[in-house]
C-alpha cells in the first residue's frame, strides 16, 4: 500500500518533466490525473465486491500487475490520449486493486474489533514510511535518469512487490469465522442487500459528500504543489521537502487517529480533522512564502493527511460490519475520487485560465468547513437487524 500511494504520491514532481518534454499543458497533465482519480473511484466498488467475493490477495495482485503496465504506458505516451489511457484508467484501477478499500478491508476481517483501529493505524503508518522514502528517491532518479527511467524503474519495483499480495488470507478468515460459530449479533445479509441497506442510511451518504472534500484536497496540494511553489519564487528542491514532509508526518497522524478512533467518536475527530486543514491552508497563504512556513504547512497537513481513511473505514464497520466492507467502502471512496477529480483538473484549468492557484486554495478552505458540518450529525450507531440468518460463505 505504501508503493502504490507513494508512487501516486510523487506525481507532482513529473508535472513539469513531462508536460516540458511533450509540449503539453498543466492542464493536459491535471486532466490526465483527474481522470485517474475519477477511474479510481468508479471501479473501487467492484473491485472490492472481488475482494469480498474470491479474496483480497488476488485482487492486490492483478493490481499490482496493472499498475506496472499503466507506469510503462505512460512513457510511451506521445499523445494526450494515449496518457489519459495508461496514467488515468489504467493507474486508476491498478489504484482501486492495491490501497485503502482492499488492504484495509482484509485487514478489518483478519482482526478482532477491539484491536481493529489500532491495527488499521499502524499499517497506515508502515504504508506511510514507503510513502516517504519514495518522495527523495523519485527525486534524485529524477536527476539522475530523467522522468521516463524513473517510471521504468517504479515500474519493476511494483512487479517485484507480488509477494506482498499473498499473505492476504481475508476470505479463508471468514469461512474460518463461520466454521467456528462466530457471527455478529444483528446478523449479515446478502451483497446486494447490504448495499441497498447502507445507500438507505443518511449517514453513509453525508460520509460520501465529505470524503469528496478530502479528495478534492489532498488531490489538489499533492498534483500541484511543487508547481505552486515555483510559482511563488521557491527551489524546485522546496517541492520535494514538501511532499516528502507530508509522507512523514502521515506516518504519525495515520497512527495517531488509528488510536483515537478507538477510543473517541470518529465522527467527531474527522470533523475536527476538516476544520484543522482549513486553517492550515488559510494560514500558509497569509503569511509570505518562505522555507520555515512551507514546512510548517507540510507538517501540519502531513499529520492530517490520511487520518480519515481509519476513521471513515472505522464508521463503516462500526454501523454496518465487516463482510462486505471492502464493497462499502468502495461506495464511500467514490465521493473521495469525485473530489480528487475535480481538485486535480480545476488546480491545472484554474491556472491555465488565471494564472493563479488562488481560486482553487479558497474552494479547499470552503469545502473543509463543508465537511466538518457534514460529519457532525452522523447516526454512527450499529444497525441491529433482527430475525436474520448468518450469510452464506
Amino acid at each position: 500500500m505504501g508503493l502504490a500511494l507513494g508512487v501516486r504520491h510523487v506525481q507532482g514532481l513529473f508535472l513539469l518533466p513531462i508536460i516540458g518534454e511533450r509540449g503539453w499543458t498543466r492542464e493536459t497533465y491535471g486532466f490526465a490525473m483527474a481522470v485517474q482519480n475519477l477511474t479510481w473511484g468508479l471501479v473501487q466498488p467492484f473491485t472490492g465486491m472481488l475482494a469480498d467475493r474470491y479474496g483480497s490477495w488476488k485482487v492486490m495482485a492483478g493490481g499490482l500487475v496493472l499498475y506496472a503496465a499503466g507506469l510503462y504506458g505512460m512513457t510511451q505516451a506521445d499523445t494526450s490520449p494515449a496518457f489519459f489511457w495508461s496514467a488515468g484508467v489504467c493507474i486508476g484501477i491498478a489504484l482501486s486493486g492495491t490501497t485503502f478499500g482492499v488492504v484495509y478491508g482484509a485487514l478489518s476481517r483478519m482482526t478482532a474489533d477491539p484491536q481493529r483501529s489500532r491495527v488499521l493505524g499502524l499499517a497506515g503508518a508502515v504504508g506511510g514510511i514507503a510513502q516517504f522514502a519514495l518522495v527523495p528517491a523519485t527525486q534524485g532518479l529524477l536527476a539522475g535518469s530523467g522522468w521516463a527511467a524513473t517510471l521504468l524503474i517504479l515500474a519493476i519495483a511494483l512487479a517485484v512487490a507480488l509477494p506482498m499480495a499473498l499473505p492476504f488470507q481475508d476470505r479463508s478468515a471468514v469461512v474460518a469465522s463461520a466454521r467456528s460459530g462466530e457471527v455478529k449479533p444483528a446478523g449479515e445479509l446478502p451483497l446486494l442487500a447490504a448495499v441497498r441497506e447502507a445507500l438507505s442510511h443518511p449517514g453513509f451518504w453525508l460520509l460520501n459528500l465529505g470524503f469528496l472534500a478530502c479528495g478534492f484536497q489532498l488531490a489538489f496540494i499533492a498534483s500541484h504543489l511543487p508547481a505552486y511553489l515555483l510559482d511563488r519564487g521557491m527551489r524546485p528542491a522546496d517541492g520535494m521537502a514538501a511532499l516528502a514532509i507530508i509522507a512523514l508526518a502521515n506516518v504519525a497522524g495515520i497512527y495517531v487517529f488509528g488510536l483515537l478512533g478507538g477510543r473517541h467518536s470518529k465522527k467527531y475527530l474527522l470533523a475536527g480533522i476538516y476544520l484543522a486543514r482549513t486553517s492550515a491552508m488559510a494560514l500558509f497563504l497569509l503569511l509570505p512564502p518562505s522555507t520555515p512556513a512551507l514546512y510548517l504547512f507540510c507538517a501540519a497537513m502531513g499529520f492530517l493527511w490520511l487520518g480519515t481513511v481509519p476513521l471513515t473505514n472505522g464508521i463503516l464497520a462500526q454501523v454496518f460490519g465487516v463482510r462486505y466492507l471492502a464493497t462499502l467502502f468502495g461506495f464511500v471512496f467514490f465521493g473521495h475520487q469525485l473530489g480528487s477529480f475535480f481538485g486535480v483538473w480545476l488546480g491545472g484549468l484554474v491556472f491555465e485560465l488565471t494564472r493563479s492557484y488562488d481560486p482553487v486554495w479558497f474552494g479547499a478552505m470552503v469545502l473543509g468547513v463543508v465537511a466538518a458540518a457534514l460529519h457532525w450529525p452522523i447516526d454512527d450507531r450499529q444497525i441491529v437487524r433482527t430475525g436474520l440468518a448468518p450469510a452464506r460463505t
